[in-house]
């Protein structure tokens, strides 16, 4: 069991499911709801740790997976762990690696033991269980960890969905009992599909383990938004409310607002840098396509009523102008603003929740966003 890491839950939106709390960990205490970025292999795309912190970062992600193929755990582990590693002084969580090992549907082959895949850097054959999974982990040293889990495609058959999850959660057991760091939170992993009876099953049984957070897995991966939100809902009920629960791969404006209406802590996804690299911009007024030609003698800021650092110092003009340059500061600039833009939302929506108006906030946001609050 973890030390030192602890949910403290400071205010319920009247209204809603909504939770305003402190996140304490090792590595300094975060806000929460929070949304989360990405640093696949150990370093948010473009930005320095200075970068990200300055858009208001509290928790950063980095890829299990990617950082065993590249440069491997054992070299994490000698520089002192991830944090020293990669300059990021605030929390750190990995994923499990599966996800991505789950992806490789080609080349892999699911065992009880584990999952076999064939290495995308060189072709090796390389091997995953959930002990390997956390043995990992514990050598890169992030204050969060995952339980090694399947992610169940969408659509799958119940009789399909009813087998995985047993198997997930006799994975998240020997993850458990593998665990040694007592410096880690080790989170489980909720699966069970579109199916309410998996989900409530899944949720119990991780609840029964101990674990110190947990992760609602197996959403934003093609289904309806409906069901993305009762699967959810379907999880979130039997989990305690004093621990933190954590929604994977959610970065799109209203998946981030619903999520936290049904009483998320935490969100991540890859979504506000990756549009950024290819000129695609989240404002206040919807998408912005920065390569457009009408931005190439706007002068005004990107967004007026942002205060990050490309907003502040920056026009649309100069951003348009790096982009058909190809220069490398102009993903920079529009990594920084994607990021805060979201950070912002979250912001706002913690301060909602403080004064008990989460849901007119919500409205608020959805109204002004209209068909572009999914950019």
């Amino acid at each position: 069991m973890a030390k030192d890491f602890t949910l403290e839950i400071k205010h319920i939106d009247a209204k809603t499911g909504a939770r305003y709390g402190v996140l304490h960990t090792w590595h300094g205490d975060v806000e929460v709801p929070m949304f989360m970025p990405v640093g696949t292999n150990a370093t948010v795309k473009c930005l320095s740790p200075e970068q990200v912190k300055a858009c208001g970062s509290g928790v950063v992600l980095a890829n299990t997976y990617h950082l065993h193929l590249r440069p491997g755990e054992d070299i994490v582990k000698k520089a002192g762990g991830i944090h020293a590693f990669m300059g990021y002084d605030g929390p750190i969580l990995t994923d499990s690696g599966g996800f991505q090992v789950f992806s490789l549907a080609s080349r892999r082959k699911i065992t009880e033991e584990g999952v076999v895949f064939q290495n995308e850097l060189n072709g090796n054959k390389e091997f995953f269980s959930p002990e390997e999974a956390i043995r990992i982990q514990e050598a890169i040293g992030a204050d969060i960890i995952m339980s090694f889990d399947e992610c169940i495609p969408y659509p799958a058959t119940k009789e399909y969905v009813a087998r995985s999850t047993e198997r997930t959660l006799r994975w998240a057991k020997r993850g458990l009992e593998a665990h040694k760091r007592e410096d880690q939170a080790l989170f489980g992993i909720v699966q069970g599909g579109a199916f309410s009876d998996l989900r409530e099953h899944a949720a119990k049984e991780l609840v029964a383990m101990g674990f110190p957070g947990f992760s609602i897995g197996g959403t934003s991966i093609g289904e309806p938004k409906d069901v993305c939100y009762q699967m959810v809902r379907d999880a979130i009920r039997f989990l305690p409310f004093d621990k933190p629960r954590y929604l994977m791969g959610v970065g799109s404006i209203d998946y981030i607002l619903d999520g936290i209406e049904a009483g998320v802590d935490m969100m991540d996804c890859v979504l506000p840098t990756r549009l950024a690299r290819h000129g695609a911009l989240m404002t206040s007024h919807g998408r912005v396509n920065i390569q457009r030609a009408q931005y190439a003698e706007d002068f005004t800021p990107l967004d007026e009523e942002c205060d990050c650092y490309t907003c502040t110092h920056f026009t649309k003009a100069y951003l348009h102008h790096l982009h058909k340059a190809k220069e490398e500061f102009g993903k920079t600039l529009n990594s920084i603003h994607n990021i805060r833009f979201l950070i912002r939302l979250v912001e706002g929506a913690r301060e909602a929740i403080k004064n008990d108006r989460f849901l007119e906030y919500k409205e608020e946001c959805l109204a002004k966003y209209g068909d572009k609050r999914g950019f």
